[in-house]
């Protein structure tokens, strides 16, 4: 039977004070736990210490969007939406106990969105109860600034604006640092922690890694969907002079009137900001919206290397197997003769690819019907595989890679799109009814959530209920394929991945290019 209560045994003293949280069902639940402060464009600062009981039962406010989303497509990733404010530094947490000695594992959810969208409660499976309670393990999930308010350079304006660029990292590194300073109190191990994100999210595991003032704040990462190639990601050089310039400029101010922009009301600076940007972008100008590279953050591990740290921490890399198939399919592949699926194909690549195309993807994928190539993703899959490679030549920790293809029972057995795989990792598939999939989902969340939860433990995402999982090697990309049966393949899609991004910008603003966060 469920029980809930909410009195002196659900309050916990931290380094600022005491929190109030609630316990229901097995786990204890403190929710929007302000871990910083900030002044727009400036960096964060500890939370001053309180008396008193402070309140920790309600989700604290979300970043600012610049525009709001669309709920279409409920179906597919059922969201929640949340007033917003900039003061948004706050976390939460689940754990099964409060005791100081428990030292479980600890794992931080790194939303996705980009650096510009999103939230820690913007989908309904980033609900960490059932992690914690099934995985034994203490879940954080933070918010942070994210677009203009998180990630726009004013340095050249002044020194109260250093690092202005990375505003919204830097508060992730503030949580990192908060976690460290009081997660023993909700049972958990400041020394094994582990950070993981999806989309947006994965990106910023990687840039976390990649950030000095980060390290030996968590130990291993985990990377869902998180890597993109240079034609696709901005990779953050310049300063933000011409850019701030020219938002003064639309909002009638002078350089010498830039501390205004701290004031101005949101909706206002986003106008600016759009009104100039793509202007500032077309003269290959920095214009913000992500991690601004300098002596904070040193650049993706994929175009700059690994810094010393991060090749010390143990990585699981993967990404699923239609990405941006989010659209409807326009076919129902349930009823195409093998004919009628090749002209299908023809239509979408060319008569003069389409053969090649279907042969490497029959070897790579020889269950899956010839079609779904249509829906086949190598946007984020070909620089993941870069990415593995990389990381796969440190010497002191390993990577695990993973491809995530089951297919679902929407659109006529439609194949795996981005952000379908999260709810299985969360083991919150009972909180996303099409990701239920009779006689499958129940075997497969769990063999997902246990590689997810041992890999959190110990580093190896390894278990009794999956075939073993090799760690990629420097030209041997070892990859665990989640679906129906699991399997653990080597190098399977090499040849279909170097074909098929070449043929990426025929088809890139086809029928299947919208991505959900």
């Amino acid at each position: 039977m469920k029980s809930f209560k909410m009195d002196d045994t659900t309050i916990v003293s931290i380094k600022a004070g005491k929190l109030q949280g609630y316990y229901f069902d097995g786990t204890y639940i403190f929710k929007g736990i302000h871990y910083a402060e900030a002044e727009r464009f400036c960096q964060p600062t500890e939370v001053e210490p309180w008396e008193g009981v402070r309140d920790a039962t309600s989700f604290g406010m979300v970043c600012p969007l610049m525009h709001q989303d669309n709920p279409r497509g409920e179906i597919m990733v059922p969201h929640a939406y949340w007033p917003m404010d900039e003061h948004c530094q706050n976390l939460n947490i689940w754990s099964t106990g409060l005791c100081k000695d428990a030292h479980k594992p600890v794992m931080v959810w790194l939303h996705g969105g980009g650096f510009f969208a999103g939230s820690s409660i913007e989908q309904l499976c980033y609900d960490g109860a059932a992690m914690a309670k099934e995985g034994d393990v203490v879940v954080v999930t933070i918010n942070h600034r994210l677009n203009i308010l998180g990630y726009l350079d004013l340095s050249p304006f002044g020194e109260k604006y250093k690092n202005s660029g990375n505003c919204g990292n830097a508060d992730m590194v503030a949580a990192l640092k908060w976690i460290k300073d009081n997660i023993e109190a909700f049972g958990g191990d400041p020394s094994n922690v582990t950070i993981f994100g999806q989309s947006g999210g994965g990106m910023k595991v990687t840039s976390l890694m990649q950030t000095p003032e980060a390290d030996g704040l968590f130990s291993k990462g985990i990377v869902m969907s998180g890597v993109l190639g240079k034609d696709f990601m901005d990779t953050g050089k310049g300063d933000g002079r011409p850019i701030v310039t020219a938002m003064l400029g639309a909002l009638g101010l002078t350089e010498a009137e830039v501390d205004k922009l701290q004031t101005i009301p949101y909706p206002q600076l986003v106008e600016a900001y759009e009104k100039v940007a793509d202007d500032i972008k077309k003269q290959g100008l920095y214009v913000g919206m992500s991690p601004m590279i300098n002596d904070y953050y040193k650049g993706e591990p994929q175009f700059v290397g690994f810094t010393d740290n991060a090749k010390k921490i143990p990585l699981m890399i993967g990404s699923v197997f239609g990405e941006f198939a989010f659209m409807p399919l326009t076919f129902d592949k349930t009823r195409m003769t093998e004919e009628e699926m090749r002209a299908k194909i023809v239509d979408t690549y060319g008569d003069d690819k389409a053969d090649e195309l279907i042969d490497k993807f029959k070897k790579a994928f020889p269950d899956k019907k010839i079609v779904d190539v249509i829906s086949y993703d190598s946007i984020f899959r070909a620089p993941t595989k870069v990415l593995i490679e990389e990381a796969s030549k440190r010497e002191k920790a390993p990577v695990y890679s993973y491809l995530f293809t089951l297919e679902f029972p929407i659109q006529h057995n439609k194949p795996a799109w981005h952000c379908s795989d999260i709810a299985f990792f969360f083991h919150n598939i009972d909180l996303v009814p099409v990701a239920n999939v009779p006689g499958v989902s129940d075997k497969l969340q769990e063999q997902i959530f246990r590689a997810v939860i041992n890999f959190a433990r110990t580093g190896d995402p390894n278990h009794d209920e999956i075939p073993t999982w090799d760690a990629s090697r420097p030209g041997d990309e070892a990859t665990m394929i989640f679906d129906r049966t699991c399997e653990c393949r080597h190098n399977f899609d090499n040849e279909l991945i170097a074909y098929h991004k070449t043929l990426i910008p025929k088809n890139l603003f086809g029928e299947n290019v919208e991505i959900q966060h």
